[in-house]
């Protein structure tokens, strides 16, 4: 019994890492490749889609919260790298942003000051985090101030991104909406 043990023990070894390597590449797989908001602009050029900015700050709890629950969340995340140009924006950052001609910049001496396109986005309705959604031409189609968990995101991804916003009011889309997320946990 004891030489059948060290016999397969080397098959067993090779089965879990064989397993540990495939959930890795399952989890590497959903992960959201966020870009800076000028390459998703020069993108748009050449791979035109809609899309999501994710406005932040480095000191936002609730930022961080939405990082690790929300964006993190496989549905959220495939949907966000398959049919978005996903960005990352901090609202209080430094670099220059160059939108439609004019040239955005944070102004500010001190610490916490808001970057002008930052304002511009929210219509000068600060608040973090902030979701903020663009047409392949670069055009603000709206924003969301606060944290969305999965459920309430998904939603709302896909009615910006079927273009339903163009020809249905939220609640109609809503009621109809199925969700992904309880079919992939289970």
């Amino acid at each position: 019994m004891v030489n059948r043990l060290f016999i397969n023990l080397p098959l067993l070894l090779l089965l879990v890492g064989a397993i540990g390597i495939q959930n890795s590449s399952a989890q590497q797989a959903v992960r959201v490749k966020w870009i800076g908001i000028e390459e998703a602009f020069t993108l748009n050029k050449t791979q035109p889609r809609k899309i999501f900015i994710d406005v932040y700050t480095d000191w936002c709890g609730w930022c961080k919260k939405m990082d690790e629950n929300t964006f993190s969340n496989p549905v959220i995340a495939s949907s966000l790298a398959s049919r978005f140009h996903a960005v990352k924006f901090n609202a209080e950052g430094r670099e220059e942003i160059t939108y439609k001609g004019q040239v955005f910049k944070n102004k500010g001496q001190g610490q916490r000051t808001p970057h002008d396109f930052a304002v511009a986005l929210l219509q000068g309705r600060l608040s973090y985090p902030s979701i903020v959604f663009m047409d392949e031409d670069n055009n603000l189609i709206t924003f969301i101030a606060g944290y969305l968990t999965p459920e309430q995101l998904e939603p709302i991804l896909a009615f910006i991104e079927s273009n339903a916003y163009k020809t249905q009011k939220w609640e109609d889309f809503r009621a109809k909406f199925v969700s992904k997320l309880n079919a992939a946990s289970h």
